[in-house]
């Protein structure tokens, strides 16, 4: 057998055991919101060193948590140093939506059936945890590389932006490869991803008894001409096209609406948050002030109410840098022998980490363990599941892309 098919065998025959792996991780929850995410890095930090892996934890002081709208974090870094030569770095988050309603399995229970594991974040991307990891112990039980280095990230903010996870740790000089590789899908190399602005606007009026609702202003009547206004965007945003290959156009969703204090109450405050996904082509700063006029314009034609409005999150899109063809072409390379089919390169309507380490100037690229999309993976739906035949070529994928880039 050549090395790629050695690495292939270990894989298989270490199967079971990253299996588990992956269920003891599903089985700590990692909600955020609330964010309280350093129980689940002791519980990773620990079944990494039972493989013999030295885990630096870099707990983020509690101050900038709460800034950041969570409540522990805890990064994971393992370094593997093999000699002279390039670093690789493999990065998932273990941070998840809460799992909602409508589920027929536990969501942390990490069942298996017909070939499945469920569980919340068995998709994306507690999956890779286990991706990475036993990746990297196929590639040292039998290429033994003596050249380069490898480092594991294990982040709980992505959800929230990175701005506690990869950007805090580049920020301090923790972590700083050449190339690096998140978490994605196994049947594409994702190359550029869409922006995202998240605001929260707040409408202000006058609250009044309902039996004599002319002495009040109504926030909520306010807020429905905005609403129409900002949805009346979407339309619009169908005539921009992207040129980057899997993304589509800007679009708009409003997620939460809250306000009022009773039925018989006029609202006197109204407060929604918004997303907006931005195509790469698009300047983040333009699209935030023209969001930001649109609703103040809207609510200045109207008597008595006034506006906050407040960014969220922004995260920008990732563009893809000219270094990342060794991790492009390793990985379709590596894709179609061992899927039987091209592996395309493109872009994805999300938004990920990977935008910050291409900021900083380091290529990088999403692959990993999953479906085609992400309707399948029912990924921030009920039922989340992975097959588990995609976590086991897309670990295949991973090792011989480490065997290659390492020389």
């Amino acid at each position: 057998m050549n090395t790629y098919q050695q690495l292939d065998a270990w894989i298989d025959a270490h199967f079971d055991e990253q299996v588990r792996f992956l269920q003891e991780l599903i089985r700590v929850p990692t909600d955020t919101p609330p964010g309280n995410n350093t129980p689940h890095a002791e519980r990773a930090a620990e079944l990494l060193e039972d493989f013999g892996f030295a885990v630096e934890k870099h707990a983020v002081p509690e101050a900038e948590v709460r800034t950041a709208g969570l409540e522990t974090i805890t990064n994971l870094v393992v370094r593997r140093l093999y000699g002279a030569g390039k670093t690789v770095l493999l990065n998932a988050h273990g941070d998840v939506v809460p799992p909602g309603e409508g589920w027929t399995k536990k969501p942390y229970g990490g069942e298996i059936e017909d070939g499945k594991i469920y569980g919340r974040a068995s998709a994306v991307s507690k999956c890779d945890f286990s991706t990475y990891a036993f990746a990297v112990r196929a590639l040292e039980a039998v290429a033994r590389p003596t050249q380069g280095s490898v480092e594991l990230l294990f982040t709980y903010d992505e959800e929230f932006g990175g701005e506690v996870g990869p950007a805090w740790l580049l920020k301090h000089k923790i972590i700083h490869p050449d190339l690096m590789i998140a978490a994605g899908f196994s049947y594409q190399v994702v190359t550029a991803h869409n922006g995202c602005l998240q605001m929260e606007v707040t409408v202000h009026g006058k609250m009044a008894h309902a039996a004599i609702p002319a002495s009040g202003v109504d926030a909520l009547q306010a807020t429905n001409h905005i609403l129409t206004a900002l949805y009346q965007q979407n339309t619009l945003y169908q005539g921009i096209t992207s040129n980057v290959v899997g993304i589509t156009h800007p679009y708009l969703n409003i997620g939460t609406i809250v306000g009022g204090t009773n039925t018989n109450v006029v609202p006197g405050r109204v407060s929604f948050k918004l997303d907006r996904r931005m195509i790469p082509e698009e300047n983040p700063t333009e699209v935030e002030a023209t969001l930001r006029k649109l609703i103040a314009d809207t609510a200045l034609a109207i008597p008595g109410i006034t506006v906050e409005v407040k960014r969220i999150l922004l995260a920008r899109a990732l563009q893809p840098l000219p270094g990342n063809r060794p991790l492009v072409e390793a990985i379709q390379k590596h894709g179609e022998q061992v899927f039987g089919e091209p592996i395309p390169a493109l872009g994805t309507p999300l938004y990920t980490d990977v935008r910050l380490f291409c900021e900083a100037g380091i290529p990088g690229v999403i692959y990993g363990a999953g479906p085609r999309t992400v309707l399948e993976s029912h990924a921030k739906r009920a039922d989340e599941r992975l097959e588990l035949e995609d976590l086991r070529r897309a670990t295949k994928v991973i090792a011989r892309t480490l065997c290659d880039l390492l020389g």
